[in-house]
């Protein structure tokens, strides 16, 4: 084992203790590889199971797995053709048994904290699936909430802005201006700081992973 996997086995062993206070369930998976079987292992057969705006769930590869079982309901938002589809499979969601998502920052202590644009994500893993599963890379964990938040609005935030057509002077310049922009996509911040009927689930991944 080299020192940066000692150090990231220790680390999420801190943060799942953590989480564990707040009622939110915790693993480990050392590899995206072995975090897509656990998310998996994690759905039952016959659950209808959707996604909010994660490029890690994506860039895993997780969709496709979860497809290729041939016993979910998957409800594919980004085969919306119009916006009209995609507010449909927005809403959804909020009937999903299971809805995944990443997260653009958790502190050492446990707190998830998230940005959105147009909400439907930070409010489906409020209210409304009956489980959400969080598939988080490491390089997203922050010592304080203080800092969560710092990058989820300094890093995260502005690295997103490039994926959309949008005018927004973080995009211009890669630098979170705190903007009030008609096009920004920092509308909705989200901090969960506890799960009192236990439907959230962290799967910590040791690998860089999203923004």
């Amino acid at each position: 084992m080299t020192p940066q996997e000692q150090r990231n086995e220790l680390l999420a062993k801190t943060i799942i203790k953590n989480l564990q206070r707040r009622h939110i369930e915790g693993f480990y998976c050392p590899s995206g590889e072995e975090a897509v079987k656990k998310v998996s292992e994690l759905i039952a057969d016959g659950s209808s199971v959707t996604w909010g705006g994660t490029m890690t769930v994506r860039d895993l590869g997780i969709p496709e797995h979860l497809k290729s079982r041939g016993t979910l309901e998957v409800i594919d938002r980004d085969l919306a053709e119009t916006l009209e589809e995609r507010q449909a499979m927005y809403l959804r969601a909020f009937s999903a048994d299971v809805y995944l998502s990443s997260a653009n920052a958790i502190s050492e202590d446990g707190v998830i904290v998230n940005i959105d644009g147009a909400g439907n994500r930070v409010a489906a893993i409020t209210w409304g699936p009956k489980k959400v599963i969080f598939v988080i890379g490491l390089n997203k964990v922050t010592q304080t909430v203080e800092a969560a938040l710092s990058r989820a609005r300094g890093t995260a935030s502005p690295i997103n802005s490039a994926r959309f057509d949008i005018k927004t002077p973080c995009k211009a310049d890669g630098v979170c201006h705190n903007c009030n922009s008609p096009e920004c996509i920092c509308n909705y911040v989200h901090f969960l700081r506890n799960s009192p009927k236990g439907r959230h689930t962290v799967i910590l991944v040791g690998e860089n992973l999203g923004y």
